[in-house]
């Protein structure tokens, strides 16, 4: 049977996040998410903020029609002490830029990129940068397979001046899982593996803003050439 005649009945789901304030200990997560689920939300981010034996707190962003009834419902549980209603941190940080290598090519970078985040987020964009100063391949590779578990990270810069072995390797990795990663051009083999190859370090994090803030008309895949 058709259900085009009853979709009307169905609320529309609106992106909402809010911040769990609750006991700790086994089952708390699933008593919690039962009651999610019940209200047909589709949780699409969580993160656990503090975990002890005083209490946990716990961040969900969901897709869910009709969120006041809910964080009514939450409430209702025992082992619930608040729960607030938040913006979801995609309408404020929005997506990510994270830049890591070298710490005096990492400042550079971001010189560019924040300068260029400035200008599309006055224009209606969310787009936030961050970094992390690493030395050494082993380091280096585990920092840029974390990237495919954080949130809303969009694109890489790797600034450096020797990268290379299994730094490429992890570089290929992410890039399969669709992370744009943009490289210093640099000795070593991550160039290769890169998306695009920047000389100017300031550049490279103009062109990563650019290349993924919806305000530019601008995509590396249509570029004639990967070096700049």
């Amino acid at each position: 049977m058709s259900d085009k005649g009853l979709t009307g009945n169905i609320p529309a789901s609106e992106k909402t996040g809010l911040i769990v304030e609750a006991d700790s200990g086994p089952g708390i997560l699933h008593r919690l998410t039962g009651v999610i689920a019940q209200h047909n939300g589709d949780i699409t981010s969580i993160g656990i903020l503090e975990d002890n034996s005083a209490g946990a707190r716990i961040y969900f962003e969901m897709m869910v029609p009709g969120p006041d009834a809910l964080v009514e419902d939450l409430g209702r549980l025992e082992i619930v002490r608040s729960v607030e209603p938040v913006r979801v941190l995609e309408k404020i940080y929005g997506k990510r830029i994270i830049i890591m290598g070298g710490g005096a090519q990492v400042g550079q970078v971001a010189i560019g990129a924040v300068s260029e985040a400035d200008r599309h987020n006055i224009r209606g964009e969310h787009i936030s940068v961050d970094t992390i100063p690493l030395v050494g391949e082993q380091q280096l590779a585990e920092a840029v397979r974390a990237i495919s578990r954080l949130p809303r990270a969009r694109a890489l810069v790797l600034a450096g001046a020797l990268m290379g072995g299994d730094i490429e390797a992890a570089v290929r990795e992410v890039r399969a899982k669709g992370l744009l990663v943009i490289s210093l051009n640099m000795a070593g083999s991550v160039p290769d593996a890169a998306d695009s190859v920047v000389t100017d370090p300031v550049q490279a994090g103009v062109m990563a803003v650019m290349a993924i803030a919806e305000t530019a008309r601008f995509n590396v895949q249509r570029l004639s050439r990967r070096v700049f």
